[in-house]
């Protein structure tokens, strides 16, 4: 580089020697003749024209180090010109021919010097313009992002947010969790998850806030909320401190590269930086990642409801617990104030609080809605509730409902996902749901595939989602599709209500979900009012003591899957069970915790039952000792599960007749001692799952036949 730059200094120098010379000869023969005199005049004119723009071409050329092709060319027709016209003024007057043919010279000449105004400098002009331009965008967007780095460090919108209220009650655990958790060296995104409500926004404002963060990261905290249709360009003109007279963003890879830059410069100011997303929903990994520059000192802090599985690292804020959700509600409904009209006893204090679920918003959304209320508001809102009304249909603030049902917002395939949440509310609350009973119900309801692939991938996006959380037992969780009699869910009582206060914003006969909860007697209102109406519901659920299939459950001829479930201590006799036999589709009864030796003494016909399964049945003598021509009764049995069965002592032989059977699973069953010769009659069978029997010590021969 350095001896072109030398070789253009010297071609500058020439250019402005041989200029000089021509100037001066065509000054000089001025002067001593009168001849031709207006060639010459107009000549001069056009290099006093010249003079001062050779002069900046020159030293723009040597100060860009550009081309002097341009140059070359002039100077060898100046050099020439020069000669002329030297040559011109020694001739005698009186040779008119040559001088003549000299003046003929002197005007090409004048056209070179025209024609370099006309194209050469005119160009030269141009490429001047494009480089000063580009000089202009070089140093404008150095300035903008110094700019950038100035309104990063002071723009309000991107300023962490303020606590609107100095009393926050159960964070300060999550909060020393939360902060060692994003420090640690391999963090560089952190989500933090919870169901809306719990107070994720909260703690992330305490962090921002917090001494210790704002020590390491300085003013380098920038707090952005996402929403739920977030636009990329948007959220980087807020960080960027980009006002709406600046000019737009070519597209979202020129916004990210922008704000890459910028981040960049403050990083090589050993400068850390914190971001945090507040409000990611479902869908937006893609979004998450186009932030993650990759760059040291540099973290992204996100709260989402759903937990996106697809980073590495998770805090999961749990709900309060019972001393601090007390503290927050009473706070809330001002019962720490000894002026308060009414206080009323702790017995009515924690139904609420417990109703509440530990949800932060919920116990100041009831809180506030109670607070200076008369003693006949706080008994009218808990005889509401002990009497089937949820929270969230007496009259309180909308806040709470909004954020619950914000949750249930799926898109496009998705929405099976939603449904699936809804039929959860079927099961009572504060129940372990069965993985195996939602695997009968929603592959009849759904059309999901046999082997529960679909079942269990819905369960885990909902428990992604914090809709409820899936508890697997087993230990070879990571078998695709498998589960265990074991497996269960839990549904947040809130969650729960909200699934409820849903399904009953419908019609009676319009719902696809009934919940009917019969205690004693006491039967809902509609029921007797309805009962000669048809009801197309899809799924019916019945919470009673009363274990006896209710009369009209004969004229259900649509009814495919069948769940009993019994959540006392005891087995319960199970009464009625004949009436199955008017069912014919009936494809799937799965029984729990149920006494049913009726069932199997005189089998009713259930001619399309495909499946039944058993758990924690007492099955009783009649188990063993059935008359009836099974494989005539149910001629399409496929799959039996028989587990914790503990009167289970011996396999019974007219079972072995079944030749529809394919799949047969006895575990913890610890007091089967054998299985008859004549399981080999089960020539149709394909699994045999045999576990946890541990009385069950050998084999018959027989089993080689399958």
């Amino acid at each position: 580089m350095a001896s072109v730059v030398v070789a253009n200094a010297a071609l500058g120098g020439a250019f402005e020697r041989v200029f000089s010379l021509l100037y001066e000869a065509v000054t000089d023969v001025i002067n001593k003749t009168r001849m031709y005199e207006s060639i010459l005049e107009r000549l001069k004119d056009r290099l006093d024209l010249m003079r001062p723009l050779v002069a900046e071409m020159v030293l723009s050329n040597r100060e860009r180090d550009l081309s002097e092709e341009r140059t070359k060319r002039l100077i060898e027709r100046m050099v020439k010109g020069e000669k002329r016209v030297r040559k011109y003024s020694q001739l005698s007057w009186w040779k008119y021919l040559m001088r003549f043919h000299y003046a003929k010279k002197l005007i090409q000449l004048e056209k070179d010097l025209s024609g370099f105004f006309k194209v050469e400098l005119p160009a030269w002009n141009a490429m001047n313009v494009l480089e000063s331009v580009k000089d202009i965008k070089d140093i404008s967007q150095r300035l903008s992002r110094r700019l950038s780095l100035t309104r990063l460090n002071s723009v309000p919108s991107c300023v962490v947010p303020r606590l609107r209220t100095d009393f926050v009650i159960g964070l300060d655990v999550p909060l020393k969790e939360l902060k060692k958790q994003l420090l640690a060296v391999e963090v560089s995104l952190l989500v933090l998850t919870a169901p809306g409500g719990c107070g994720k926004t909260t703690l992330v404002k305490m962090l921002g806030h917090d001494d210790d963060i704002k020590g390491i990261y300085e003013e380098n905290i920038f707090f952005v909320p996402v929403s739920k249709t977030p636009n990329l360009k948007v959220i980087i003109q807020k960080l960027l401190g980009k006002d709406d007279l600046s000019p737009a963003f070519q597209s979202d890879e020129d916004a990210i590269d922008q704000l890459e830059q910028t981040l960049l410069d403050l990083v090589r100011q050993n400068k850390p930086i914190l971001l945090i997303l507040d409000d990611v929903w479902p869908g937006s990994e893609s979004l998450l990642e186009k932030f993650a520059f990759g760059l040291p000192n540099y973290k992204i802090l996100v709260t989402s409801r759903t937990a996106f599985p697809r980073f590495s690292f998770t805090y999961k804020l749990k709900p309060l617990n019972d001393d601090d959700a007390m503290e927050l509600f009473c706070h809330s409904a001002g019962l720490q104030d000894s002026s308060s009209s009414y206080i009323p006893d702790g017995e009515m204090v924690q139904k609420i609080v417990k109703g509440c679920g530990g949800f932060p918003l919920a116990l100041k959304v009831v809180g506030k809605s109670l607070f200076g209320k008369s003693a006949v508001t706080w008994h009218l809102r808990v005889a509401k509730w002990s009497h089937g009304f949820s929270i969230l249909d007496t009259d309180i603030d909308s806040d709470l409902l909004e954020c619950l049902q914000s949750s249930l917002e799926f898109k496009g395939h998705e929405m099976i996902l939603r449904e699936c949440f809804m039929d959860l509310g079927s099961f009572p609350e504060d129940q372990k749901i069965p993985v195996a009973a939602l695997i009968d119900m929603w592959s009849e309801l759904y059309e999901l595939v046999e082997d529960g692939i679909h079942v269990i991938a819905n369960l885990h996006e909902i428990n992604t989602r914090n809709l409820a959380n899936l508890v697997v037992t087993r230990q070879d969780a990571g078998l695709v599709g498998s589960y265990s009699n074991e497996d269960f869910v839990l549904q947040h009582d809130l969650f729960r209500e909200l699934a409820i206060h849903q399904c009953s914003q419908e019609p009676i006969e319009q719902r696809k979900r009934l919940i009917v909860d019969i205690s004693g007697n006491n039967i809902p209102k509609w029921w007797m009012e309805q009962r000669l109406q048809p009801i197309n519901a899809q799924l019916l659920s019945i919470s009673t003591e009363n274990y006896c299939l209710p009369g009209f459950v004969e004229k259900m001829d649509k009814l495919k899957a069948l769940i009993v479930t019994n959540y006392g201590f005891f087995p319960a006799e199970l009464g009625n069970i004949q009436l199955l036999g008017s069912l014919p589709n009936l494809k799937r009864i799965r029984l729990q915790k149920v006494s049913i030796p009726s069932i199997f003494k005189t089998p009713p016909p259930l001619g399309d039952l495909e499946k039944i399964s058993l758990f924690m049945c007492n099955i009783g003598q009649n188990f063993r000792d059935c008359s009836i021509e099974i494989s005539n009764a149910w001629s399409n049995l496929m799959e039996i599960i028989i587990d914790y069965c503990n009167d289970l002592v011996e396999f019974p032989t007219w079972l072995c007749y079944t030749v529809s059977l394919k799949k047969l699973s006895i575990t913890n069953c610890h007091k089967l001692s054998a299985l008859p010769i004549e399981i080999r009659e089960l020539t149709g069978l394909e699994v045999l799952n045999l576990r946890s029997c541990t009385n069950l010590s050998e084999l018959p021969e027989s089993v080689t036949s399958l």
